[in-house]
């Protein structure tokens, strides 16, 4: 680990226990990979994130406080795919920390409109497979910058990634119970291609990305005339935006408003999406039973 530079050769080798009791930091740019690098971690390491509970990421404003709290960490993990358009900049401005891109390795989905437009969709995490490579890549980071707790991480990275295998197998299926005409996501965000891509769903959305613009009257119009022709019956919005756009689709359709996804962050302990694993049952859960209840 790191010691603060104020502190001799000297000092350092007259407290070797201290510096062997140091705990790996890591820093991570949302509560979603906190999550999954705090299952990689277990006892053995920090995790902290920079941005909160139901902070919108996209377009992030870091803060002093947010550069104190990654300035003493070993390592920051980030998504990379142009999710965290701040990061960069605030990476410029710390000294010597080097950041891990928890997207190497995988195949991205294209966004299909807007300013965004055939550029990687960021939200990978929101597949089985891309969130298996997102384990496997922190615990590789965590090995290489703590070796004496290598073992630890790979084989709670193992555990782990069992875990979620185990989590999305019965989601999938259900929400692929669902007659494949009727299998629609709308959306407010296009947070969720991945997901629609790995359960077999036709994806709608009024934006593509939070950080382009949000709920014209031009997006309204679109999906309001997709609602109509495909006879969607409900529509969604992410946890961390504004629901307007999709409230005023679901008026103006007859569609029912199904409630709120989760993709960009997690919850505090008492919400509905404490964890990474309870993201996406409560996400898959909302989606089907918003398919499969009659409209009134």
């Amino acid at each position: 680990m790191r010691l603060l530079s104020g502190v001799t050769l000297a000092a350092a080798l007259a407290l070797p226990s201290l510096a062997h009791a140091e705990k790996l930091k890591a820093v991570t740019t949302f509560t979603v990979i906190a999550d999954m690098a705090q299952n990689v971690a277990g006892d053995a390491a920090e995790v902290v994130s920079i941005t909160k509970p139901g902070a919108e990421i996209h377009g992030y404003q870091p803060t002093p406080r947010d550069l104190l709290k990654a300035q003493d960490a070993d390592l920051i993990l980030w998504n990379g795919l142009n999710l965290e358009l701040w990061f960069e900049q605030f990476l410029s401005n710390l000294r010597d920390v080097p950041a891990v891109t928890l997207t190497d390795g995988i195949d991205p989905v294209s966004i299909g409109s807007g300013s965004y437009e055939g550029k990687p969709n960021p939200h990978a995490w929101m597949s089985l497979d891309n969130a298996l490579v997102y384990v496997d890549n922190i615990a590789a980071a965590f090995a290489e910058h703590d070796p004496d707790n290598a073992e630890t991480y790979l084989a709670n990275a193992e555990a782990y990634k069992a875990e979620i295998t185990a989590t999305i197998a019965p989601l999938r299926e259900m929400v692929q119970a669902v007659p494949a005409s009727q299998r629609w996501l709308v959306s407010c965000e296009g947070a969720f291609s991945y997901l629609a891509r790995d359960f077999g769903m036709q994806e709608l959305y009024l934006w593509p990305m939070n950080a382009d613009q949000t709920g014209t009257p031009q997006q309204v119009r679109k999906v309001i005339d997709g609602v109509r022709a495909n006879e969607i019956p409900v529509v969604f919005c992410e946890s961390t935006v504004n629901n307007d756009p999709a409230e005023q689709v679901a008026r103006e359709t007859g569609a029912r408003f199904g409630g709120v996804l989760y993709v960009d962050s997690l919850t505090g302990p008492d919400g509905p999406v404490p964890t990474y694993l309870d993201l996406l049952r409560v996400t898959s859960e909302t989606v089907a039973e918003g398919l499969t209840t009659p409209l009134n």
